[in-house]
């Protein structure tokens, strides 16, 4: 049966029956942490390799195409609005604090530990970010390390590509990074029956906290949604002058496939189209801005990121320092960004999150189960909120026919070869 295949689906249902098993079978659903244990595991091993290889092939495919004033506002706006996503979110995870029911009193992995033990510092703290031996910090699984590592690898790459035009190098890591892909693809396939026995453990032992921390969670991260919206509009009317009661009339469309797919990718013909024809956007604006927006403007994801952070923390009661708390904004804009981008999904940014900072990882699968809600909070404002960074880009070029907003003109958009950001595509679905 087609229903049967739908992945968020089974995990919906494998989640509802592990906590209904959990609370008739109380603390015997124990027994079953370890398969789940197994499925988070399965998960933890592909995130350097995962890591590493999406930095290296982003850093070292990059053209210098976009430079100028048009892409200095557009990174301007997306970096100004996804800084105000991270602190948002700060905010209310501290206010609500989604993750407190869970009440989590296990031991961090001892080589997290390691890695993410405090530094007394901003000194040590920076010195950190390096490591002298980059096997050893892919060892510990020392994020930060490696990822500033692959930075520097992959421009050194770049240099080298442009010099020479020999790409081999890059080929072959970006085929290794499309391996470690399927190769998560295929643990995902045993995601139903990790989230049933990790939340069947869970409300075995808490009881229904389970279902009130999921319920906290999402609520946290929909206010926030809503939050960063009303923001937005309210920049974009003072900022261009337009009038905003128009702006549900504009969006509607892309916003109802936004929604129902979940997915920026499959939205962004529809959001390039009614950029043009019904907000006004110049064809240029639109098209490059919109473009870099389906991986640095996912607004949803930061937001997302940092709240998972905090939820994290607060399950494992893990008092972060301020230092932390900045890196873990830094970690959720940084992956919003398409030169740090994670593919693979929403468990493995959630592994990496929790390995970064050093925070338990039990509570991970309870976010799994929800993400289907997630992701259509997050694809809702990453959409719309890349229309909005659009319009005031436009507005300050002076690119944004006022007449077509107003509905008093009438454009016709370009046609646009989509093939060109097919690996942009890509990307982009892995942070809805």
């Amino acid at each position: 049966m087609k229903i049967l295949k739908n992945p968020a689906l089974l995990i919906g249902v494998a989640a509802l029956a592990g906590i209904v098993f959990g609370l008739i079978v109380g603390e015997w659903a124990g027994n079953l942490a370890f398969v789940g244990s197994m499925f988070i595991r399965l998960i933890q091993m592909s995130i350097v390799p995962l890591v590493m290889t999406s930095v290296i092939v982003a850093t070292g495919s990059m053209t210098g195409a976009g430079a100028g004033r048009l892409a200095g506002r557009t990174f301007g706006w997306m970096l100004g609005f996804s800084a105000v996503a991270a602190l948002v979110a700060y905010g209310l995870a501290a206010l609500i604090r989604p993750g407190v029911g869970m009440v989590y009193s296990g031991e961090v992995d001892p080589s997290l530990a390691e890695s993410a033990s405090a530094s007394t510092g901003w000194q040590e703290t920076m010195l950190g970010f390096v490591s002298t031996n980059i096997v050893n910090a892919m060892s510990t699984a020392a994020m930060i390390p490696i990822i500033v590592f692959s930075l520097l690898f992959g421009f050194a790459l770049n240099v080298q590509i442009a010099a020479t035009g020999n790409r081999l190098l890059l080929d072959v890591i970006d085929q290794v990074q499309q391996v470690v892909l399927t190769m998560i693809r295929y643990v995902m396939y045993l995601a139903p029956i990790g989230v049933f026995c990790l939340l069947a453990d869970l409300a075995g032992r808490i009881g229904f906290a389970v279902v009130t921390t999921a319920l906290s969670y999402l609520g946290a991260t929909l206010l926030g949604v809503l939050i960063l919206m009303a923001l937005m509009v309210a920049v974009v009317a003072v900022r261009t002058g337009l009038n905003p009661a128009l702006l549900p009339r504009h969006l509607a469309e892309q916003t109802a496939i936004a929604v129902t797919t979940t997915s920026s990718a499959v939205t962004f013909p529809t959001v390039l189209r009614n950029a043009v024809e019904k907000v006004g956007i110049s064809q240029r604006v639109a098209n490059f801005t919109l473009s870099v927006g389906l991986t640095m403007g996912s607004y949803g994801a930061v937001l997302n990121y940092m709240i998972v952070v905090m939820f994290l923390a607060q399950a494992g009661g893990v008092a972060l320092s301020p230092g932390q708390i900045v890196l873990g904004m830094g970690l959720a804009i940084l992956l919003n960004m398409g030169t740090i981008t994670v593919p693979g999904g929403f468990p493995v940014v959630a592994m990496f999150l929790a390995t970064s900072l050093g925070l338990p990882f039990e509570a991970v699968g309870l976010l799994i189960a929800v993400d289907w809600f997630t992701g259509i909070f997050r694809t809702f404002l990453n959409v719309n909120g890349d229309t909005f960074v659009a319009m005031l880009v436009a507005k300050a070029t002076g690119e944004i026919d006022e007449d077509v907003y107003n509905g008093r003109a009438t454009v016709t958009a370009d046609e646009l070869d989509l093939g060109e950001y097919a690996a942009t595509f890509e990307r982009a679905d892995a942070q809805d």
